[in-house]
């Protein structure tokens, strides 16, 4: 641990021996000696008013409905699973709608909501719904529960003073204490379990701990139960991020996981300011914002790796406030700015005041993506995610290749997996998660049945698949023990590279991909030059699926479709969802062009001897309709001694659906052909309109080197 860590350490221990944290309330987002700024604010600038104004919006339509606090019997989706979603959000609202507008109705709101669950909560058994994880009381997973609490103790503080000192000891005596012995005791396991479920868990009893005077809770969120440092709060911001913040479950659950660490560092901020919790760990929460912003594409999306739902983007709130804070406490850039105008909202508080006046002065400026190299692992040791980009924010090429770690239980068996995206739009995608967000008709609400049998499965995924089974045999606990290596990273312009290892997957085959963003004179867009390498001594099968977005216009050999007997691919390992459509056998070489979002991309390669094409598409042994009809085509070739599979694809030509034109529909490069292919190099050359590019690939154990001449 360095210097400054200690340092911050000893000064925990000095706070808490004299239990001298202010007690001014609201001192959260919100707090008491910048309302009448905020107020002000509210009716200054344009972000701030509008964000405002949905928050009133909200409160008035809680203030003016019967108060409902149901017992709670549903999964997630169901009716009183969302009335306390619903809840929360109503306290959390009313308390920001009573600091800016005055009006006591909204306290009083608060109040009176916060006596129904004091007066039922201590009846409440464990949810009758239980998932097989931890149960909560409020909902069906206790992780629910400490969501409620984060956003509910804020609305507590927000109308501290505007409730009866009698009131409120009924409400901390039957609610909040409760609840943090229900958090620290019955969920003992997840209150020190460094994982993204302790996060909420240690911010909601650090928070309560805050609010309600209660030093001794604020350090077991901080330090752990056993208050040794060796779990809790600064533990996990050491454990769970890498030094470049990037977060191993993946981004859509390092966007979920990063609203408690901001939250619960800017409370600590405002009680504890001489810990200086923005520095600690090397000022890893800023670049974890960073990180999550820079694992978007330009439409706002994350990168859909591991158990991801894939239509969630920045705009959610949890980057709302991590952009607000980024920008206020931390020391954020210009650029920043950018990201809150797309999201459209800011807080209602503080950081969101600074936000909008920075906006409605016009300091913003575009956002800067760049191509990066993500470190997996607390030491930044354990692989990582190569990000490979091209060309202006309203236009760009992006190649994502995922050599992390396995990203714990929510992590898919997708060594070496490429993603990429062009024009607003994936062009090569990956599946997500299999699962209805929060609908109670599919599974509660949960991951589907297929989220294993399928999602998590190695074909779903654009990486190579060995005999038609998965990554390490789909078992999570042998995919922890390892880990990819990074062969080579170079974001240099016009010739980019990521070149990665993945030798454990197999008990017999190593893979190594490297990839590589490369512009040839005279073209518009760089070429997405790709060589997958296995090395083996034995005879295997392997599979290389393209999963495409869009509709195929072109393929350059003859194929025969199964018209009208599909059957499924294969039995296991998600090969038993695929409807096998067609298969073609290709000699030499071949290419597949497909119009995606008003583009041409055609994917040419390379064939050995013995290659099959399969045109396959999602939905087999689905009885519950679960499954999305997605389409991929699998590069397929059997090999005694490892094989390579070597592709570009190239973006070319326009259509235009309302003229009714078209133009470039036929692609610029061509005569695709192998010079070497052995464990030291792999070499070839193709054409991009009058010039002939050879490219090279030198390995050794540790290193590629990649040379386009």
């Amino acid at each position: 641990m360095n210097y400054l860590n200690k340092v911050i350490r000893a000064l925990i221990f000095l706070c808490f021996s004299c239990s001298c944290f202010a007690q001014v309330h609201p001192n959260m987002m919100l707090t008491k000696g910048n309302v009448a700024a905020v107020r002000q604010g509210c009716q200054q600038y344009p972000l701030l008013k509008s964000s405002f104004i949905k928050v009133k919006a909200d409160a008035d339509k809680a203030i003016n409905s019967p108060i409902e606090v149901p017992v709670p019997k549903d999964g997630g989706g169901g009716p009183t699973h969302e009335q306390h979603k619903r809840n929360y959000q109503n306290i959390l609202n009313c308390g920001i709608a009573y600091q800016i507008t005055g009006e006591k109705k909204y306290a009083d709101y608060v109040r009176n909501i916060l006596l129904k669950y004091a007066d039922q909560y201590e009846k409440w058994p464990m949810h009758p719904k239980a998932k097989d994880e931890e149960p909560g009381r409020i909902f069906w997973q206790s992780l629910n529960d400490f969501v409620w609490q984060v956003h509910v103790i804020q609305g507590y503080d927000l109308v501290y003073d505007a409730i009866p000192a009698t009131d409120r000891a009924t409400i901390e005596q039957h609610l909040f204490m409760p609840i943090l012995n229900f958090f620290t005791k019955d969920c003992y396991k997840t209150f020190n379990l460094i994982h993204n479920h302790g996060t909420w868990c240690l911010a909601a009893v650090g928070m309560t701990g805050y609010v309600l005077h209660k030093p001794e809770y604020v350090e077991m969120a901080l330090k752990g139960s056993a208050k040794d440092g060796k779990t809790g709060y600064l533990a996990q911001l050491q454990q769970l991020f890498s030094p470049v913040g990037y977060y191993t479950e993946g981004p859509y659950y390092q966007r979920y996981a990063i609203l408690p660490f901001v939250i619960f560092a800017k409370a600590i901020q405002q009680y504890q300011p001489q810990m200086h919790i923005y520095n600690y760990a090397n000022g890893v929460l800023a670049k974890a914002i960073n990180t999550s912003l820079q694992l978007t594409y330009t439409n706002g999306l994350f990168f859909p790796l591991n158990d991801a739902i894939k239509d969630k983007s920045f705009e959610s709130v949890e980057l709302v406030y991590g952009v607000d804070l980024a920008y206020s406490d931390m020391g954020g850039s210009a650029d920043l700015l950018d990201i809150a105008q797309q999201q459209n909202q800011v807080i209602v508080s503080d950081a969101g005041l600074k936000v909008a006046k920075a906006v409605a002065e016009g300091k913003t400026q575009p956002f800067r993506y760049k191509s990066m190299w993500f470190r997996d692992g607390n030491k930044g040791d354990e692989g990582g995610l190569g990000v490979l980009r091209y060309g202006k924010n309203t236009d760009q090429q992006c190649v994502v290749v995922k050599a992390a770690a396995q990203g714990m239980g929510h992590g898919h068996f997708d060594r070496l997996n490429l993603l990429y995206y062009d024009h607003g739009t994936e062009v090569f995608s990956d599946y997500g998660s299999a699962r209805f967000l929060n609908i109670d008709t599919k599974s509660g609400g949960g991951y589907l049945p297929e989220n294993k049998s399928w999602a998590k499965q190695t074909v779903a995924h654009n990486t190579v698949v060995v005999d038609q089974t998965s990554h390490f045999k789909a078992k999570v606990g042998d995919a922890e023990k390892y880990y990819p290596k990074l062969l080579s990273f170079s974001d240099k312009p016009g010739l980019q590279v990521v070149s990665v290892k993945e030798e454990h997957a197999y008990k017999d085959v190593a893979l190594v991909r490297t990839s590589i963003l490369f512009k040839p004179e005279g073209a518009d867009k760089e070429l997405l030059i790709d060589v997958f390498k296995t090395l083996s001594d034995q005879p295997h099968q392997y599979d290389l699926p393209f999963w495409y977005q869009g509709h195929i216009t072109d393929i350059s050999f003859k194929t025969v479709f199964n018209s009208n007997n599909l059957q499924a691919l294969g039995k296991d390992f998600g090969y038993q969802h695929l409807w096998l459509n067609a298969v073609s056998d290709v000699t030499d070489q071949g290419y597949i062009t497909v119009l995606n979002n008003k583009r041409f991309y055609t994917t040419s390669f390379l064939a050995g001897k013995g290659m099959k094409v399969q045109f396959v598409t999602v939905g087999a042994n689905d009885p519950q309709n679960n499954l999305r009809n997605e389409k991929a085509f699998i590069l397929s070739q059997k090999a005694n001694n490892g094989c390579s599979f070597i592709s570009l694809t190239e973006t070319h030509g326009a259509t235009d659906p309302i003229a009714e034109t078209v133009v470039g529909s036929v692609k610029r490069s061509g005569n695709l052909s192998l010079i070497k292919d052995d464990k030291q190099q792999t070499s070839f050359s193709f054409a991009y309109k009058k010039h002939t590019y050879t490219v090279t690939i030198n390995y050794t154990d540790n290193t590629s080197n990649v040379q386009i001449n």
